[in-house]
């Protein structure tokens, strides 16, 4: 069985997208070992090389280095992935390089219409960088919209198409991190180079 991390990509303690990642932790418990995991108390990034790594993103760090693949549900602030999963991702990119190569699952809540789907974008941008370099699963969005009433009091999504849509790309998310798993002859090149990438002004 695979083992997966799934980070809640905000601070929020009222996050519709907690509850997303809750739900798959629960939904999909025969077909995958998930955990989840908060970023709501790293400290503010510092692009400082001459700082150490904080304890608690060293751990976050070996979460995603020992996790066959990586799950993040993120909201949408201003068209954008909040402060917070930027920060954690920032983070994520400095000194320590866990997502190289990494198969990653985008997905979102949002309390309107479009399901978080410019963060969700950004996101992707973002994972993509040289200093990220993850592998993220193309054509795959996953868009929880109108969320405050997506889900019933059990914490269950109500709507048997969105539920029928998750399980398709969630089966697709696990066969993509078996696939990817095998791509990892230019790793260590890959790892190196995000590793060398220049972070000065």
């Amino acid at each position: 069985m695979k083992k997966l991390l799934g980070i809640v990509g905000t601070n929020s303690n009222n996050s519709t997208n907690r509850k997303l990642l809750q739900y798959m932790e629960k939904h999909f418990s025969d077909k995958a070992d998930i955990e989840l995991v908060e970023i709501k108390e790293l400290p503010m990034f510092v692009k400082d090389k001459s700082i150490e790594l904080p304890e608690s993103v060293k751990e976050l760090s070996d979460k995603v280095e020992q996790a066959d693949g990586v799950i993040i549900s993120t909201p949408e602030y201003d068209h954008s992935v909040p402060a917070a999963l930027m920060n954690a991702l920032s983070w994520l990119s400095f000194k320590t390089h866990p997502f190289v190569d990494k198969p990653v699952m985008v997905v979102g809540a949002s309390y309107g219409t479009l399901g978080s789907s410019r963060a969700q974008m950004h996101a992707r941008q973002i994972l993509d960088s040289p200093e990220l370099k993850a592998r993220i699963m193309p054509s795959s969005e996953y868009l929880l919209d109108h969320s405050l009433q997506a889900f019933d009091e059990q914490g269950q999504l109500i709507s048997k198409e969105k539920i029928e849509l998750l399980e398709g790309l969630f089966t697709d998310f696990l066969t993509f991190v078996e696939i990817t798993g095998q791509l990892m002859e230019a790793h260590a090149v890959n790892v190196r180079e995000a590793d060398n990438y220049t972070w000065e002004d």
